[in-house]
């Protein structure tokens, strides 16, 4: 048995989803795979009458899709290889298989113990960025039986974790920020080829708003990748978020986020923002997004991660009308700290799907009009007229138990 865990708090697999490979220590052949499948069988030449699922000195695994046949299923199986993130979804960040696995000399089981079998290695998750480490041994799995009255367990267990890197996935960024408020006539753009300047070799290849250049074709193939292709811009990201500071109350501020989407192949599913902002801890109310707190120290608690509402807009569409989500966000002035004076209303950082988004410089960020003053409203009307960095590291564990 097999258990894949997403241990990452806001960054998901998205479909084609996961593929684990690995090189086998011996001559051990794949017999049956119920949950998953082989994506190629490999020489089975040697081999007459019943004929192994896989041969492949270096197989690859992939999950079956849903409605995959029952008789196939195991448990936490068939999703596609798309695992949810622990913030968003507790039930759908686990997938599970079960293998049967034998030797190609004797097709026999193998005679599995610590000293006697060869522990598999090179292991790989078949996503850009993850890197996995080598197997080792952990205290074998238990495993409860008879309504939980009975424990039984593996005869070994090997432990597996892969991490990500947004560096090692690419050179580029993925997205952006901008900014604008209340105060001031001024939109702050996302800096100038924030993901690479149109032509060079790191940028997306881009296309005029009504273009539709040979390029322009979706993959033929279930596991073909989608290639960035997005609307010709300053700053050539796929996604862009903006961070609109539009009402100031008594004792209250409101902000607005808007996500577009300028990639116009590629829709976002079950998509997630991260937000550090020292006012987080005083966040009063979330419109049409969900939230959760991420980072709580004590009474710091200033990043969370927002994500779209199930079937209402946790699909962020590709470029268009429609290719945009947003929300408001009521906060609380905690007296102590807050300040319209020197880009306080703005945030620190932005992550998207977990990359972290280009932000413009702090001397760019809109200033209050001279002669206004920092300091709250004096009354309850709407005001219309005029750190400790906590770096995202971002990580995904994943536990390949082998049973």
């Amino acid at each position: 048995m097999i258990d894949i865990y997403n241990y990452q708090l806001y960054r998901h697999i998205d479909s084609p989803g996961w593929k684990l490979g690995w090189t086998w220590g011996g001559e051990e052949v794949i017999w049956d795979a119920r949950g998953a499948e082989a994506a190629e069988q490999g020489n089975c030449s040697k081999f007459t009458g019943n004929i192994p699922h896989c041969c492949d000195k270096s197989p690859v695994i992939v999950d079956l899709l849903p409605g995959a046949p029952y008789n196939m299923q195991t448990k936490n199986c068939c999703k596609g290889g798309v695992l949810a993130s622990l913030a968003q979804d507790h039930l759908n960040y686990h997938s599970s298989f079960q293998i049967s696995v034998g030797t190609s000399s004797t097709g026999l089981s193998l005679n599995v113990s610590d000293a006697e079998t060869p522990m598999p290695y090179n292991f790989s998750l078949g996503l850009p960025g993850y890197t996995c480490s080598n197997a080792t041994v952990v205290p074998p799995t238990k495993f409860q039986n008879d309504g939980g009255r009975r424990k039984t367990q593996a005869l070994l267990t090997w432990l597996v974790s892969c991490s990500y890197s947004q560096f090692r996935e690419s050179q580029a960024p993925k997205c952006c920020v901008s900014l604008s408020t209340f105060y001031n006539e001024t939109i702050v753009p996302c800096p100038t080829c924030s993901c690479g300047c149109q032509g060079s070799p790191e940028a997306p290849k881009c296309a005029n708003d009504g273009q539709h250049p040979t390029f322009l074709q979706l993959p033929q193939g279930y596991d073909d990748p989608v290639p960035d292709i997005v609307m010709c811009t300053r700053h050539m990201c796929p996604i862009r978020v903006h961070w609109h500071l539009k009402l100031s109350y008594k004792e209250y501020w409101r902000v607005k986020v808007t996500i577009n989407n300028f990639n116009m192949l590629k829709n976002y599913s079950d998509w997630t923002l991260v937000v550090q902002h020292p006012n987080l801890q005083s966040l009063t109310q979330v419109f049409s997004f969900n939230y959760k707190p991420l980072i709580q120290y004590n009474t710091i608690n200033d990043t969370g991660v927002f994500w779209g509402i199930k079937y209402y807009n946790d699909l962020l569409l590709q470029q268009g009308e429609f290719g945009n989500v947003q929300t408001e966000i009521l906060l609380k002035k905690d007296p102590a700290i807050f300040t319209f004076q020197g880009g306080w209303p703005f945030p620190r950082k932005i992550s998207f799907n977990g990359q972290e988004c280009v932000m413009p410089t702090p001397d760019e960020y809109p200033s209050l009009p001279r002669g206004s003053t920092a300091s709250p409203p004096p009354d309850g009307h709407l005001c219309h007229g005029l750190a400790l960095l906590v770096s995202f590291t971002v990580f995904l564990l994943i536990q390949a138990s082998i049973n």
